[in-house]
């Protein structure tokens, strides 16, 4: 059971990046990306309106950090060198980065961005008022295919987001508040999850649980991004669930369509060929599949079954230190790929191992949605089913 990053994967990013950086015309890589800092680093925090700037040399990992973190990133194997504002704007968070990078002798960066992005009201000056900047993307690239060590903790979360989804089950009812199962679920499994890891669980949240399981019913679930409705469970309600749980800030995606007693045949039908298409989805994934192949066999099976107007999204996403990471299964993921305004090409239009995907195709009606969802790795020579909740009709029928 591992719940916890080994120090080597910080070692081997850095390592990565510092390639990248020996290749292009720049002393230094600089992110301003709270996923990008965490991902080289381990150092997580939440970005706010002040920046926290890392920069990597040959021989150096430095952070920048408004006064409120610095204890926290003092306690970073892999940062060698923390410096500090006081807050913003008094503080001048990017004049501090490049006093830094000025200090270590760097001229010129690749950095994900000039400057901070403009959250929760910042703004600031362009990095490149300081010194030459070119901007790159190299991190996002690095995160799609993930390594077993990720991989495994991915399946961690699956394991803990199971237990919440199987409390949300036993917790439904009629006349039970959405609202109030979820909650109720999450918590259950988040006492499960900490009092099982102990001192092994790596602290993600602030004042919420690591597990999250929960649901959108009745009318909502029509809408693939429904909210929670404020309408007490009845009988015959549709149910959208999802699961998850945060694992060393790694996540799984666990999604199924239940019913609140028995369904209607309608229902029934809906649901067989909502159950179909993520099956064929899932028979089609492996390793150097074309992304748009697996979307494209979906949507042929929706117009076969006539529904293909029920349906308002792609199959799925990458998934890992984000909810959503591309690369996308999307018929138009190939075109994108080599569109001038990516900086992909060909070979990223087609699955590799060490992508982790959710697969989660939906049709939904005027009154109705229908969505399994599963995560799916992508091996050397197939795939591995990470969720592994009943996706059979009668196991997700609550009576």
């Amino acid at each position: 059971m591992t719940t916890r990053l080994p120090e080597s994967e910080f070692d081997d990013r850095l390592a990565a990046a510092r390639e990248r950086i020996d290749t292009s015309d720049a002393d230094a890589g600089v992110w301003f990306g709270a996923t990008s800092i965490e991902y080289l680093t381990g150092f997580a925090h939440i970005q706010t309106e002040r920046p926290v700037v890392l920069a990597v040399t040959d021989d150096t990992v430095a952070l920048t950090v408004p006064r409120l973190e610095v204890e926290r990133a003092e306690a970073v194997d892999s940062i060698d060198r923390v410096d500090s504002y006081f807050d913003y704007p008094g503080g001048n968070p990017i004049e501090t980065a490049a006093e830094t990078l000025s200090d270590l002798g760097v001229e010129s960066v690749a950095a994900d961005g000039d400057g901070a992005p403009g959250v929760m009201g910042y703004q600031g000056p362009p990095l490149s008022e300081f010194l030459a900047v070119d901007t790159q993307d190299w991190v996002s690239r690095m995160r799609w295919a993930k390594s077993d060590a990720e991989i495994e903790l991915i399946r961690e979360s699956a394991e803990w987001a199971n237990l919440g989804h199987r409390y949300l089950a036993d917790y439904t009812e009629v006349g039970a508040h959405p609202a109030t199962v979820s909650q109720r679920a999450s918590t259950d499994a988040s006492r499960a999850m900490l009092d099982t890891l102990g001192d092994r669980y790596v602290e993600r949240a602030r004042g919420d649980g690591p597990v999250h399981a929960g649901y959108i019913s009745a009318e909502e679930t029509a809408l693939p991004h429904g909210h929670t409705p404020n309408q007490r469970l009845r009988e015959g309600d549709v149910l959208i669930t999802g699961a998850t749980a945060n694992v060393d800030g790694y996540f799984s995606e666990l999604e199924r369509t239940m019913f609140v007693g028995e369904p209607s045949d309608r229902q029934r039908e809906c649901f067989e060929i909502m159950l179909e298409a993520q099956t064929i989805a899932i028979e089609s994934l492996g390793p150097g599949v074309a992304l748009e192949y697996v979307d494209s066999e979906v949507i042929a099976y929706f117009e076969e079954q006539g529904v293909a107007d029920l349906a308002q999204h792609h199959v799925g996403h990458n998934i890992g230190l984000g909810a959503h990471e591309p690369p996308y299964i999307d018929r138009g993921w190939s075109d994108h790929c080599e569109a001038d305004h990516t900086n992909y090409d060909a070979a990223d239009a087609s699955m590799e191992p060490g992508h982790v995907y959710t697969i989660e195709p939906g049709i939904y009606t005027d009154t109705d949605g229908y969505r399994h969802s599963d995560t799916i790795a992508i091996t050397d020579d197939g795939i591995e089913w990470l969720t592994y909740y009943p996706r059979e009709l009668e196991a997700n029928v609550i009576r």
